[in-house]
Parts: structure tokens; sequence; C-alpha cells
């Protein structure tokens, strides 16, 4: 795999969509972009809410993703407009300090995350100016990865724009960084498979260091994506963080109980490895130390030893501060749980064994139960959607991303797919008008697809 993202010479006649961006363009700012950046979409196959516990994932990019058309001036500004109108133009100084108002995360936030990464990383005191025209074909807010791919199509074109050069491990690691900027507390994934992702293969993602591996998915198969048509935002919400805090607090209580400094560690992950623990050790360790019941916060600083003034400061983050009972039993018996479904999905897809599509299936119902009853991350809309994608002839069904509204993805057997589509859409879709108007955006097959590249016009 070449090791910074590809340039690609491209005919812009030739692809519709690219034509209307640089129609869009070129009626926007009375020129002609310069070149072209796309990021990928995702769809999580099996690892939810695990990178940011240090967790190796499993996604694969998919075929939606964000477009750009830049073009590069001495304007001293940078200037952004969408495709879409609903999302308002903006511009910005390249003299000034990039603010993001993480109390406010408009769509070109998410872009100036992307922007300010940059900047940060080469200490650009005054950044090119840029005209942009952005066009998305990821659902946003559906679990498929829209924001981080718009962050990742900002670093990228952002790069090119000011002359610099990068690898697709670095772009990655920089886009995960500075996307939270806009108050998600997310792990990597998303950015590493925008920049890592190779079309035709589903890849396991490794964190510290980072580094991806190609996963050969099952012949007979496919993937379908379904939208429960139920939005949301991370960045919009407390649920996600208040999440990567809980199993912060729990790997602090595992270390202390186990006479770790609890100081020294932040993740699930890094507790395993300090004790050189199998993840079945871990979970067996997780019912030793844990009780069922929520823990308050004067339970959680009694046993670690600290003040209430230092458990807000060290270990909330900004929209958990009004927190008062934490789920540490539940959430780290998932993580632990799931982390183990992860490196049984990838030995399968490995081994091949005739029954592969069965057993990556039922790992799959796995991680949804385990997401709806421990991790608490589903709802109403996504668990009756993958009910009805199970009884459609689905093998495997679980939400994807996430949570709390968003997709569900599907595995179903290559020959049932037609009769699994028709049985989604009429007892889903059909009998509700508004998920009816958006079925064609929300009912679609998924293949690989390949990572973020630039295009220039040939």
């Amino acid at each position: 795999m070449a090791s910074n993202p590809p340039k690609i010479k491209t005919s812009i006649a030739t692809n519709q969509r690219l034509k209307n961006l640089k129609n869009a363009f070129e009626a926007k700012y009375g020129e002609s972009p310069l070149f072209y950046t796309c990021a990928p979409g995702r769809v999580n196959l099996i690892g939810e809410h695990i990178d940011y516990c240090g967790y190796s994932v499993l996604p694969m990019a998919i075929e939606q993703n964000i477009l750009a058309a830049v073009s590069v001036n001495n304007s001293g500004m940078i200037q952004l407009a969408n495709i879409n109108p609903q999302y308002k133009d903006y511009k910005v100084s390249c003299s000034e300090d990039i603010a993001i108002n993480k109390d406010d995360p408009k769509w070109y936030y998410y872009f100036l995350c992307g922007v300010k990464g940059i900047q940060e990383k080469f200490g650009i005191p005054r950044l090119a100016g840029m005209s942009c025209v952005v066009d998305g074909s990821i659902p946003p807010s559906s679990g498929l990865s829209s924001s981080s791919a718009l962050v990742c199509c900002a670093g990228l074109l952002t790069m090119e724009a000011n002359q610099k050069s990068l690898s697709k491990v670095a772009l990655a690691e920089i886009c995960a960084k500075c996307e939270r900027y806009i108050g998600t507390e997310g792990g990597g994934m998303d950015q590493s498979i925008s920049f890592l992702a190779e079309k035709g293969t589903a890849k396991l993602i490794e964190f510290h260091p980072l580094r991806a591996t190609d996963v050969k998915l099952p012949e007979g198969a496919v993937f379908v994506i379904s939208n429960c048509c139920k939005e949301m935002n991370k960045a919009a919400s407390s649920h996600y963080n208040i999440r990567v805090v809980e199993c912060r607090i729990a790997t602090k209580m595992l270390a202390h109980h186990r006479g770790l400094d609890p100081s020294k560690v932040s993740k699930l992950s890094q507790v395993q490895t300090e004790l050189n623990a199998s993840l079945e050790e871990m979970l067996a360790m997780v019912e030793e130390v844990f009780h069922p019941e929520p823990y308050t916060r004067e339970e959680i600083c009694k046993l670690l030893s600290i003040t209430s003034e230092k458990f807000s400061t060290e270990v909330l983050s900004a929209n958990t501060q009004q927190e008062t009972h934490f789920k540490l039993y539940q959430r780290s018996k998932h993580v632990y749980g799931e982390a183990a479904r992860v490196m049984s999905f990838k030995s399968v897809c490995d081994s091949e064994p005739v029954d592969a599509i069965r057993l990556l299936g039922d790992l799959m119902n796995q991680s949804h139960v385990s997401c709806r009853d421990l991790y608490e991350c589903s709802c109403p809309e996504l668990d009756q959607l993958v009910d009805i994608c199970l009884k459609s002839g689905a093998v495997g069904s679980r939400l994807t991303g996430a949570g709390w509204g968003g997709c569900a993805v599907s595995m179903v057997p290559s020959k049932k797919m037609e009769s699994f589509l028709k049985a989604v859409r009429d007892a889903y879709y059909t009998p509700d008008p508004r998920r009816a108007a958006m079925e064609k955006q929300s009912l679609f097959v998924s293949k690989p697809a390949g990572g973020a590249a630039l295009f220039l016009e040939d």
C-alpha cells in the first residue's frame, strides 16, 4: 500500500458528480477548481465503542463519500460553500486563530477541524487562501462517519493547498486528534479507515502504533446497510462522551484494584497490557471487581482516594460534568467482550471454515446484544430494524457507528439479497411515509471502497 494518499488524473466530463461539483464551483466563484479531494465514509462490521479504549476494530470504507473542489489564492480568506442548500456558506480569515464552537456543531466547524489540524502540525502562521465547495453523499448523523470524512477531506485539501506532504497514517492520526476540537472524544477508527482503506477488502485497524491489515470477507454473502432514520449527532449530545468517561473510570478502578497507578492509565487496553492478561482474564476481573449497580461520584472518589474537584478536572470531560452515576460493570464488560469478538471475526475470515457466514453472523448478533444491553447505545428504532433484518434473512445484524440512531449493518447470503431488500423495505420503510421518502438513501448493499484521494483534471 502506497504511503501517501494517491493523486489521480481523471476526466471530469465522464464523472457526473465531479462535473456537477465543478459547475457549482464555477458558478459560485467564477473560476475553475485547481484540484478535488474525496474521503469515504465507513461501515464498522464489528468492534463498537472500543477504539477509544485502545482496541482493534474491523471496518470497511463505503462508496458514499465527501467530495470537495478547491482553488488556492492570495485572498487571505478560506471560503466554504456546500452543494446542499441547507448548509450555509462560511468564511474565515487566514490570519485569524481558527475558532471552533463546540456548543454549535455546524458543518463548517468540522471542516475547520481538519484545517486547524494541518496548520498546527506544520506550524503554518498564515494559511494559503482557499475557495471550496463541498458535496457529501454520506447520510448525515447516520453512524457512517460523515463528520469524520469531512474532517479528513478538509485535512487532505489543506495539506495540498499549502504544498505539504504527509503519509496516510500521519493524516489519519492528525485528523483523529483534531476532530476533538468539536468536543467528541473519538478513538481514531473513522479517520484511519478513511485514509487507509483499499478497494475490495475490509481492514483490521490496530492502534499504538496505527496499522491496517487486510481482512478478506467471505464469498457468498453481502453486507447491507439500513438506516433507522433517527439521526444522532455525537458532538451535539453527551451520550458518547459519557461512555468514554465511564470506560476511563473503569480503567482507573481496575488499575487501583490490581496495584497499578491509576494516574498512569486511561484506556481499558492499557490495564490488560500492564497485567499481561488475556481478554478472558479481564472479563473475569470485571465480574470480580465491579458491582452491577451504578457507581456514584462519592463512591468512586473514595475508592480512588481522590477529591471531587480532581475527579471533575482530570476524569470527566467538558460535557459530562453534570453526571452523577456511572455504569462501570456494564461498560467494561462490553469493551472486553467486543474486543474478543473482533479477533474472533478476523480469525474466521482468515481461516475460511465451511460455516464462516454463520459464525460471523453469530458474532455480529452477539455484538448487537452487548451494545443494546451492556453499552446501552441502541434505540427502539434500531432494535426494531435489526429484528426485521434477522427475520428477513440476515444471518447477522447489528447497529454500526456510535448508535442511539443511525444505521444497522446486516450480513445476508447473496442468494437471499433481493428477497431480503424487499422484506426490509416492506416491513420497515413502506408503512412510514417519512421513512419511505428516505428509503433510496437508507437501504443499500455496500462493497469495500478505496481510501481518501486527490483528483486532478486530466
